[in-house]
């Protein structure tokens, strides 16, 4: 076989087809875990909103879940957050919180 051959067989096999199913994989669960942690925000806001005595527990889950959220945004490529902060109606003041969260209360 020659050299000519072997770069024939190389463009019918189309070696870059492989790549381009694993990067849309890839893709597609870095939207599900996106989605699915837009999820956790929408439900921590709105047990903040619920009338109850632990309001502070619920209030340090609402900042860690949104705080988790920007932290995976960024990690796709979102850098600005004030459409999804309106969008999902964030409080100010779980937004005032994000990064004084102490040691014991992360995972």
């Amino acid at each position: 076989m020659s050299l000519r051959d072997s770069l024939d067989l190389i463009r019918t096999v189309k070696p870059d087809a492989g790549t381009s199913a694993l990067e849309y994989e890839v893709m597609a669960e870095r939207a599900a875990s996106l989605g699915a942690a837009e999820q956790r925000v929408v439900a921590s806001i709105a047990a903040l909103a619920a009338p109850g005595d632990d309001r502070d527990a619920r209030l340090s889950e609402a900042r860690r879940t949104v705080w988790e959220y920007f932290v995976q945004r960024e990690l796709v490529g979102f850098r600005k957050h004030n459409d999804v902060i309106q969008e999902l109606n964030i409080p100010r003041e779980v937004i005032a919180g994000l990064g004084a969260m102490p040691a014991g209360k992360q995972r």
